[in-house]
């Protein structure tokens, strides 16, 4: 079970990776930001509990936001097509990581080891595919490939998938994919920093981001306050 839940995180980063491809960072990333409106919806049907119209409303403040950023150009559609697609494997990843963590009890290490083997399985069976579509990529990383891969790897998979865990075992799914809300904002400041890629943006654009950051403060203000 917990194999099977890292093997839906594993196509996610297929889709996630492939997105960004297709697009740019900034695309890419706030697809991402839909895992909120999809968890409202998913997580209700997996978990077996009472739709939130709080979350309904929060989710389609962010919805908001991301049609207009998307409404800035139509030359990344379909980057945006494979962005929604990941974004919806990541919201049913961490509801179904939450059902399993709730119905297990596991520690988040066990959790996370499971997780991580069960994703380089879904990543193995999608690498010939990959290859196919793209025969420049290669198999062999070198120089600093080595050193970005490790952080990917290690600091931005295995300790934030087990940071994840442990928030699940305190808080709601969807809590923890509404944060998550808040990877386009500075994932977009960093990509402007060093991918140049500010001038692409325009206002409309940046009333998006706004919206989806009302959607995260209002939901952390949400759950200090039930606290």
């Amino acid at each position: 079970m917990m194999c099977g839940v890292g093997f839906i995180l594993g196509i996610h980063w297929v889709f996630f990776y492939a997105s960004i491809h297709a697009s740019n960072v900034s695309i890419g990333v706030l697809c991402y930001a839909l895992v909120g409106f999809y968890t409202a919806f998913l997580d209700p049907i997996v978990n077996r509990r009472k739709i939130r119209v709080t979350e309904i409303l929060l989710s389609l403040l962010t919805l908001s936001g991301i049609l207009l950023i998307f409404g800035f150009d139509s030359r990344y559609r379909l980057g945006i097509g494979l962005g929604f697609i990941s974004s919806l494997l990541a919201a049913l990843f961490t509801v179904s990581s939450k059902k399993v963590i709730t119905k297990t009890g596991c520690d988040s290490e066990t959790m996370n080891l499971h997780q991580i083997i069960g994703g380089a399985i879904g990543l193995t069976i999608f690498l010939p595919l990959m290859l196919k579509m793209d025969p420049s990529m290669g198999m062999r990383p070198s120089g600093m490939d080595i050193i970005y891969l490790f952080v990917l790897a290690f600091l931005c998979t295995v300790v934030q998938y087990d940071f994840q865990i442990k928030a699940l075992q305190k808080i709601s799914a969807f809590t923890v994919n509404l944060t998550y809300n808040l990877e386009p904002i500075y994932s977009i400041a960093i990509a402007m920093l060093f991918l140049g890629e500010a001038t692409q943006l325009n206002f409309s654009f940046y009333l998006g981001l706004i919206l989806i950051f009302s959607a995260v403060a209002l939901q952390t203000l949400s759950q200090y306050r039930n606290n």
